[in-house]
């Protein structure tokens, strides 16, 4: 099986209090999950399309364990403050060998 990498880019703030809230809780549902930080709003060095605010990369054993932690309950129940709040682009992509 191949990894997979979770990516979201924050496009668009609308409600800075209910991104710090989607900030201040995500850090529970990766509990019980085997996932990797591998980039969080670091620096950005935008090449192409139009400017975004921030992004992530998280790494993930495969598809489905990465699918399987967006899914869970713990995730949209915290998630729900980050899509009142902003406007995020997110995609799973698989790794390569």
């Amino acid at each position: 099986m191949m990894e997979a990498f979770v990516v979201f880019t924050r496009e668009e703030t609308s409600d800075p209090h209910a991104l710090a809230t989607y900030s201040a809780g995500v850090g529970p549902s990766f509990d019980g999950h085997d996932v990797t930080f591998l980039a969080a709003y670091g620096a950005i060095q935008h090449l192409e399309g139009p400017p975004i605010e921030g992004a992530v990369i998280l790494r993930f054993p495969t598809m489905q364990a990465a699918r399987d932690w967006y899914d869970s309950p713990a995730y949209q129940t915290i998630a729900a403050h980050r899509f009142a709040g902003s406007r995020y682009r997110a995609f799973i992509i698989e790794g390569r060998r």
